[in-house]
C-alpha cells in the first residue's frame, strides 16, 4: 500500500528517485500513465494489470468508455526501476503533468501519484479544507 508524502527532484535525465517506502512494492516494474487533475498514476506491474483487466469489461459500445481507454492506456509507460531507484517520466507524461523540478509523490493507497510540488500543494490547500468539514459519508461504509 503507498501512504505519506514525499518531496524529490527530478534530476536532468528526467529520472525520479522513487520514495524507499515504495521500491519494494515498484522493483518489479511499474507502469506511469495520465491521472486525474494533472498527476500522473504510478501502479505496480500487478496492480496495473488488475485495472486493465477491469477496462476490459468496459463495453465497447461506450464512446466515453473508448475515449477514457484511450487516453489513459496511450500515455502508459512501463518501467523498471535501476538499482538506484530511479526511473526516467517519459517527456510527453511531463508535459501532461506540468512537471518540473521539484515534484510531490504522494501515496493513494492501491497507486503512488507524481504531481508538480506547487500544483500538489495548491490543490491540497483548496481541499484539506473541506475535507476536515466533511460531515456526511462519501465513501460508502467508512466513518
Amino acid at each position: 500500500m503507498f501512504l505519506g508524502t514525499y518531496e524529490p527532484r527530478l534530476d536532468d535525465k528526467a529520472r525520479l528517485i522513487l520514495p524507499a517506502k515504495f521500491r519494494a512494492e515498484l522493483a518489479e516494474g511499474l507502469v506511469l500513465t495520465r491521472g486525474q487533475e494533472r498527476c500522473l498514476y504510478v501502479f505496480s506491474a500487478e496492480e496495473f494489470a488488475r485495472v486493465h483487466e477491469q477496462m476490459r469489461s468496459a463495453p465497447l459500445s461506450s464512446k466515453q468508455a473508448r475515449d477514457y481507454i484511450r487516453v489513459f492506456l496511450s500515455g502508459a509507460s512501463d518501467e523498471v526501476p535501476d538499482k538506484q531507484g530511479r526511473i526516467t517520466i517519459p517527456a510527453s507524461l511531463r508535459s501532461y503533468a506540468g512537471l518540473d523540478r521539484e515534484l510531490a509523490v504522494i501515496g493513494a493507497g492501491s497507486r503512488a501519484e507524481i504531481w508538480d510540488a506547487a500544483a500538489w500543494q495548491q490543490y491540497l490547500q483548496e481541499k484539506e479544507a473541506a475535507f476536515s468539514e466533511t460531515e456526511e459519508e462519501v465513501i460508502p461504509g467508512l466513518f
